[in-house]
């Protein structure tokens, strides 16, 4: 069954470059952002600093993308 929970938006604080933005995203996605940041070795700050420096629209469609794009790989 799913867990719609998930679902959720969640506002957090990161730091890109020494300023301090808030990211909404949904729980599943900062779930996922994490574990991805934690299996390059990364913080997740440095994860979504190097993806806002790649992204093209916003930060926050970006990194729904980024975690899709890798859960899609994993399958």
């Amino acid at each position: 069954m799913f867990d719609l929970e998930e679902a959720q938006l969640e506002k957090h604080s990161v730091t890109i470059s020494g300023h301090r933005t808030s990211i909404s995203l949904e729980r599943g996605f900062w779930k996922h952002l994490r574990a991805l940041a934690k299996e390059q070795d990364l913080s997740v700050n440095e994860l979504v600093r190097q993806l806002d420096e790649a992204r093209a629209g916003s930060l926050s469609g970006a990194l729904r993308v980024f975690v899709l794009q890798s859960l899609e790989k994993q399958l």
